[in-house]
């Protein structure tokens, strides 16, 4: 193929990712109830981690400030999840165009690697939706420095944390695929990353409390525990390179 075939097909695989996102986004959109009651769940004591945690009854309120901020936030919301629903396919044609211009065995490493940092990202988001995030909205949430002090939290506040929280999360939990690319290109092995691991365990509680800011060591320990296993499970795939 020519230079300009090369675009002609990479033009292709842009518009039907593109299409494929903005047809889940608007399925999305047209399930507002159905999203939202997902979105939302975290916020009451409902939820299923509240539930098997016995936690006390509690329920956050939000409150909308904005004109247009309830439509932007639906809109945006879709969008996400539209995203996320499209992001196999969305994965499968970027592969599809890069894959005829590599060796076999630069294919087979390639596939681990797109494959592994996929479901790497998503256990972390899961792990978010369904443990830190919902810690963190409890604490955060029904603390008050006074009962005479009542807690307003906005909606655009709660869907930011949200978000932030599972990008951050999904980030972290691409540590063992980062640690076996670097131990492929020679940069660290299993002695030096043991050598490293108590500065590593002070960076992972430092990251824990950015994540999570609460002042409650039980939180604290939830959120760093994953990630310490994470760093632990690193050092065993290096070793086995």
């Amino acid at each position: 193929m020519t230079f300009w075939d090369h675009l002609d097909e990479l033009r292709s695989v842009i518009i039907r990712a593109l299409l494929v996102t903005v047809v889940a986004a608007a399925v999305a959109f047209c399930l507002k109830e159905e999203l939202f009651a997902v979105v939302l769940a975290p916020r009451t004591s409902d939820f299923i981690t509240f539930r098997l945690m016995d936690v006390e009854p509690f329920s956050i309120h939000l409150m909308n400030t904005g004109l247009t901020e309830q439509f932007m936030i639906h809109l945006r919301t879709a969008m996400y999840a539209g995203l996320l629903v499209a992001s196999p396919y969305i994965i499968y044609l970027l592969f599809r165009f890069v894959s005829p211009a590599l060796y076999d065995n630069e294919r087979k490493y390639a596939t681990a690697l797109v494959s592994s940092g996929y479901l790497m990202f998503m256990l972390g988001t899961l792990l978010n939706y369904f443990l830190i995030f919902p810690l963190t909205v409890k604490f955060l949430g029904t603390y008050q420095v006074s009962d005479d002090v009542a807690n307003m939290l906005t909606l655009q506040s709660y869907m930011d944390t949200l978000l932030m929280m599972s990008l951050v999360m999904g980030i972290v939990f691409e540590l063992p695929v980062v640690s076996w690319l670097l131990g492929r290109m020679g940069l660290i092995n299993a002695r030096m990353m043991r050598t490293w691991r108590k500065h590593a365990i002070v960076a992972i509680l430092i990251v824990a409390a950015i994540i999570t800011p609460t002042t409650d060591a039980f939180t604290l320990f939830i959120v760093a525990l994953p990630i310490w296993l994470l760093y632990e499970v690193s050092i065993m795939i290096v070793r086995s390179e």
